[in-house]
């Protein structure tokens, strides 16, 4: 028996199981067969509770591709609303998790009558280097720099690192159709040795930004955590946005990104617990073979 939890923060949605006594091994074909929304659970993502000897809990994130993630904010929240079911964690009541890409403080606010919660996480400090996105040539901070695509467009690039790697390309309209088009080729780019993930931005005047996500290892996001932290902390960089508290509006919703004088970075938004599930022993037997 093997019971899961599903939930979802702005349209993202995440599965969250614990690692110990899974039974198989999440190689990225059974990451993928539990993330396919037609033969498996169907989410953006999972989420594997492990051990940590530094932190309260630890978190294995993995993306549909079967690849791992270094950190996600849309992903912590949800992992908080699992803790919280699991009676692990309480309201009000600050806790950390270790990630791959460092330990973060994250705490729920609340929990509405309707079960929506609202969870604010601290999500680390925000760079600015080449060499902590995996940029080649010297280490510097990247800011408006142009970077040629496959197909011969030349975007101008905005590189954040939050424990994962960001690009942020500001524009003055988003057209879906050819961010579609574009933001795949930034993404898988040979510049990024490691891939990235892609934020197309548009500044809105004093403290909100509108953004369209592409994420590594999951392609177009209706809203991402990390992402909204790293659109905020490069508006304030780029002075695009005048205040220091930014509402970052997706496709999914709006989330709220504080950048301190430190760059370090205080998330705040919505996650609602779906459902939870046990799954079969039938695919038990089919994630056996795949692990």
């Amino acid at each position: 028996m093997t019971d899961f939890f599903k939930g979802h923060g702005l349209g993202n949605d995440y599965v969250a199981l614990a690692m110990e006594g899974l039974g198989f091994e999440l190689t990225p074909p059974a990451v993928r067969l539990l993330c396919d929304r037609h033969t498996g659970v169907g989410s953006d993502g999972i989420l594997a509770r492990v051990p940590s000897s530094a932190a309260d809990f630890g978190v294995r994130i993995f993306n549909p591709d079967g690849s791992e993630a270094e950190k996600s904010g849309n992903g912590l929240r949800i992992f908080a609303a699992y803790l919280l079911e699991q009676g692990d964690v309480e309201e009000r009541a600050p806790f950390t998790v270790e990630t791959p890409g460092g330990i973060v403080r994250m705490e729920v606010l609340q929990v509405s009558s309707d079960g929506v919660l609202s969870v604010e996480v601290e999500m680390g400090t925000a760079t600015f280097r080449s060499a902590d996105v995996g940029l080649p040539g010297p280490d510097r901070e990247t800011e408006d720099e142009p970077l040629e695509l496959a197909s011969g467009d030349v975007v101008r690039i905005n590189t954040v690192s939050i424990g994962n790697p960001h690009c942020v390309v500001f524009a003055d309209e988003l057209d879906l159709d050819d961010l579609r088009r574009r933001a795949p080729q930034i993404s898988t780019h040979p510049n990024f040795e490691r891939g990235v993930n892609v934020q197309f931005a548009v500044p809105m005047e004093p403290d909100g930004v509108e953004a369209w996500v592409w994420e590594r290892g999951a392609g177009e996001t209706r809203a991402s955590g990390s992402s909204a932290c790293a659109v905020a902390a490069a508006a304030v960089r780029r002075g695009m946005v005048s205040e220091r508290q930014v509402a970052v509006r997706m496709p999914g919703g709006t989330l709220h990104v504080h950048v301190r004088d430190d760059w370090s970075l205080v998330l705040r938004g919505p996650v609602e617990s779906v459902y939870r599930g046990t799954l079969t022993e039938g695919m038990l037997r089919r994630l056996e073979i795949l692990g």
